[in-house]
C-alpha cells in the first residue's frame, strides 16, 4: 500500500490524520535540525535547556527507538505509522518503541510549534482563532484550560489541542510520550491528530522555572508558532 493509500484508509481507523502536522510526509529515523538558534527563543525558554533538550534527550529517542526497530527485526522505519499502530507490533517491543517513537514524534512536532518572539502573531488568527473561540468561548479560556491540562499531567507527559475525526477541537493529555495518534493507547474519545503540544517533562523546563511548571507553560505561550498551529489545523480539517 502506498502512502496515500494508507493515510486514506487510516484516517478513520485513528480517529485522525496520520499526516504530521502542517507537512505531508513521513517522519523517519533522523533528527531535523532546529528551526532556530538554541537561544531564540529567550528569555521564555533558555538557551542551555533548548541545548539539551534538543542535542540529548531528543537524539537518545531516536537512537534507542533505532535500536528497539533493528532488535525486533522491524524494517518499518515511519516513525509516526509505529507509534500511531502500537498493538500491531511484537508484544516485546511495544514498550520500547511507545515510548521512544514517542519522543522521536512528539518532539519534532514540539520545536515546529515554538518560534522566536515577533516572527509571527502572538494569538491564533482566522479560521483557527474562530474554530477556538466557538469551541472554548474564548481565546483566554482555551489557555487556561490547555495550562491546567498541562499542570495537572501527573509526573510527566504532554498537554495537546486536537482535531478529532469528526473535525471538532479537543484539549487533551497524555503521560509519558504518549500523544493523540496512539490508537489502543489513548482512549477512543482523546485520539485526533495534535495540532498544538506542550512537553511538560521537567527536561523541557526544569533548568529555568525549576519545580514551578505553571510558570513555565505561562512562558511558554509567548513562543507559540500559531502559524504552523494553523497550518495543522487546515490540514487537518481537510483529512
Amino acid at each position: 500500500m502506498n502512502r496515500r493509500a494508507f493515510l486514506s484508509a487510516s484516517t478513520t481507523a485513528l480517529a485522525g490524520s496520520l499526516i504530521l502536522p502542517a507537512t505531508s510526509h513521513a517522519l523517519d529515523l533522523t533528527q531535523a535540525p532546529l528551526p532556530y538558534a538554541p537561544e531564540a527563543l529567550e528569555p521564555h525558554i533558555d538557551a542551555m535547556t533548548m541545548k539539551i533538550h534538543f542535542g540529548k534527550h531528543h537524539t537518545a529517542y531516536i537512537a534507542k527507538l533505532t535500536d528497539a526497530l533493528k532488535a525486533a527485526n522491524i524494517s518499518k522505519t515511519d516513525a509516526i505509522e509505529l507509534v500511531s499502530d502500537i498493538k500491531s507490533l511484537p508484544e516485546a517491543s511495544q514498550m520500547a518503541i511507545r515510548n521512544n517513537g514517542g519522543g522521536h514524534v512528539n518532539h519534532t512536532w514540539f520545536w515546529k510549534w515554538m518560534a522566536p518572539v515577533g516572527s509571527g502573531p502572538a494569538a491564533p488568527e482566522g479560521k483557527l482563532a474562530a474554530a477556538i473561540q466557538s469551541t472554548f468561548t474564548s481565546i483566554d479560556d482555551f489557555k487556561k484550560l490547555f495550562a491546567d491540562a498541562g499542570v495537572k499531567r501527573f509526573g510527566s507527559g504532554w498537554a495537546w489541542l486536537i482535531v478529532t475525526k469528526d473535525g471538532k477541537l479537543k484539549v487533551t493529555s497524555t503521560p509519558n510520550q504518549d500523544n493523540p495518534l496512539m490508537k489502543g493507547i489513548v482512549d477512543d474519545a482523546d485520539l485526533g491528530t495534535p495540532i498544538l503540544g506542550l512537553d511538560v517533562w521537567e527536561h523541557a523546563y526544569y533548568l529555568k522555572y525549576q519545580n514551578k511548571r505553571p510558570d513555565y507553560i505561562t512562558a511558554w505561550w509567548n513562543v507559540v508558532n500559531w502559524n504552523e498551529v494553523a497550518k495543522g489545523y487546515a490540514a487537518a480539517k481537510k483529512a
